[in-house]
């Protein structure tokens, strides 16, 4: 049995006995002392480590796989016969003088690179590369594993969407049929500017052991992922994204909570149910790791818990059986906020406009030995239908 699955196990093993523990505890009015519900979070806590130490370990098994995979492929025809399938930012001329670019400050500008020339002087990354930064930013961002990802070439793209379908209608013999036309709207998705820049020393970047190209994919990855995903969760739709804990452009309220601070199973389950059917199916929820602990001690009337931990290896832990996904995006359960998410969020639509920019920048500090690298990409975000994706909101505060 490898480590993983070991972990979940003890996992589950250590759940089963907080809850059993938690059971056990409960005075005829249903209440646990302030001594043993210390025990029984710490119990829960330790549930917790143990998710984030088998997420960490699932990370690493991914990379040890990516970096294992074959460098090279056999030759299967005649190499004097070779040619070079791929053209523009795909063939081997671009990545090789693009990473020459980007290693040594006096590298020679090539007609190979002029495919890939931007507006703002630097350069497109090559194509191989920006994949390896596309799993980057699905690493750190939940978000693009559960919505719709679209690749667009230019600004703005309007997307048709059904506002209101049409019905049939009980008509005497002979009668007039009324009619009934669906009407259609649009949505427009556009793509705002999220830039970053990062420093190395000359150094290290002239140390040809120094793997550049895996340290940059990493590290814009980590930082363009991690703002995506605030803004896809919680942007205002101003320079940036509209998340979808927005009242206006984000999911629609489904159920408002009697507490400020707490959730009923109750409560879960009618946000569970205000969610029309046909998106049920691929219904997800979304929530900070805070309200999941809110969560943790409720039961459904049959007496099971609506938290259950993941027992396979690159499955979500459930709530009401559906996938839940945690974020520090996502806000807190507290007066007024907006705090679970569930809907089917391939009805949110992320843009992204092709291509990611890089640039080295010789000059900017050169006085103190280093070298920088600014990255840019556009991309934007939305919820095509509101109906899709419905929202808890707690009590407004006192």
């Amino acid at each position: 049995m490898n480590k993983i699955q070991e972990l979940r196990n003890k996992r589950l093993e250590v759940w089963e006995k907080a809850k059993a523990f938690l059971e056990e505890k409960r005075d005829d009015k249903g209440i646990v002392s302030a001594e043993n519900t210390a025990a029984y979070e710490k119990m829960e806590q330790e549930v917790v480590d143990l998710g984030k130490e088998i997420d960490r370990l699932e990370r690493q098994r991914d990379m040890d796989m990516k970096l294992n995979e074959a460098t090279s492929r056999p030759v299967v025809t005649n190499p004097m016969q070779a040619k070079e399938d791929k053209t523009g930012r795909g063939s081997d001329a671009y990545k090789r003088d693009f990473w020459n670019l980007m290693r040594k400050k006096n590298a020679v500008i090539t007609n190979a690179l002029q495919v890939g020339t931007d507006s703002e002087g630097g350069y497109l990354a090559p194509d191989e590369f920006e994949q390896t930064l596309v799993e980057a930013l699905e690493e750190e961002n939940i978000f693009r594993k559960i919505a719709h990802v679209i690749q667009t070439s230019s600004g703005d793209r309007k997307i048709p969407v059904v506002a209101t379908k049409g019905t049939a209608s009980w008509v005497d013999e002979e009668a007039a049929i009324p009619e009934s036309d669906p009407a259609f709207g649009q949505v427009s998705i556009g793509a705002y500017k999220l830039a970053t820049m990062l420093k190395v020393s000359e150094e290290l970047l002239n140390d040809s052991v120094f793997d550049l190209e895996s340290y940059i994919a990493k590290e814009f990855g980590r930082r363009m992922g991690s703002k995506e995903e605030e803004a896809f969760l919680i942007g205002d739709g101003t320079g940036k994204p509209t998340g979808i804990f927005q009242t206006v452009g984000g999911g629609e309220v489904g159920v408002t909570a009697a507490s400020d601070k707490a959730v009923t199973a109750d409560e879960l389950i009618d946000l569970f149910y205000s969610l029309r059917a046909p998106y049920r199916k691929n219904a997800v929820f979304i929530m900070n790791d805070a309200t999941v602990k809110l969560i943790r001690k409720l039961k459904d009337n049959t007496g099971q818990y609506l938290w259950q931990p993941a027992l396979t290896a690159g499955t979500p832990d459930t709530i009401l059986n559906r996938p839940v996904y945690t974020s520090s995006f996502a806000p807190l359960a507290e007066g007024g906020a907006l705090a679970i998410a569930f809907g089917d969020f391939s009805y949110y639509w992320i843009a992204d406009r092709q291509g990611r920019s890089f640039q080295r920048l010789n000059e900017l500090f050169a006085a103190t030995g280093q070298v920088g690298f600014k990255a840019t990409q556009r991309v934007d975000g939305k919820l095509i239908l509101p109906e899709s994706v419905k929202l808890l909101q707690m009590k407004a505060g006192a």
